[in-house]
């Protein structure tokens, strides 16, 4: 007679396995949720940074004032001077819906750019940006070390846009100016 060999898992087998799983799971949540906030500050920075270089790049190639105004939260538009024709937008919700922008000077809305490609003042009077900060809306949690970086575009009166992490200091390429 030939015995009959048994296949599968037994239900202990099964309940060890789930165990573990979720014990790793919840080691996991906490460097998981920092991560995802991480790549939602980068996001807005890069869309920051992407608005900044559209605009310049509009203004040179149509020969016109072309402007970029920032808001609601990290969202932007870039649109003719003169005419307020938009160019591009960019909706708050697209990827960084957990990221707020802060510009310098405070009250500052917008940044024009010269058909060279420079920045000059604003048509309304308004002053120009010259930098953005991108980190969390309660503001507060970017570290020196720690697991959420913060990044801070600065924009020169040339028209170039340096993408940086203001926690890090000189000689590290990260740092700000």
């Amino acid at each position: 007679m030939r015995k009959a060999c048994a296949r599968g898992f037994t239900i202990i087998e099964v309940l060890i396995t789930i165990m573990v799983l979720g014990f790793l799971i919840m080691m996991a949540a906490p460097t998981f949720g920092e991560f995802l906030q991480n790549q939602q500050l980068r996001a807005a920075a890069e869309a920051a940074l992407n608005g900044v270089q559209v605009a310049r790049a509009e203004a040179i190639r149509r020969n016109l004032l072309v402007q970029v105004s920032f808001g609601p939260g990290t969202g932007w538009t870039v649109s003719e001077a003169a005419a307020g024709t938009a160019i591009q937008t960019r909706a708050h919700e697209e990827g960084s819906a957990n990221a707020a922008l802060t510009v310098t000077p405070a009250g500052a809305t917008k940044i024009t750019f010269t058909p060279l490609g420079g920045v000059t003042a604003n048509a309304d009077g308004t002053p120009v940006i010259t930098r953005l900060d991108v980190d969390n809306p309660g503001g507060g949690a970017c570290q020196p070390t720690g697991a959420m970086r913060c990044m801070r575009l600065v924009i020169s009166g040339g028209g170039t846009v340096k993408m940086c992490d203001p926690q890090a200091t000189a000689p590290d390429p990260r740092s700000c100016p």
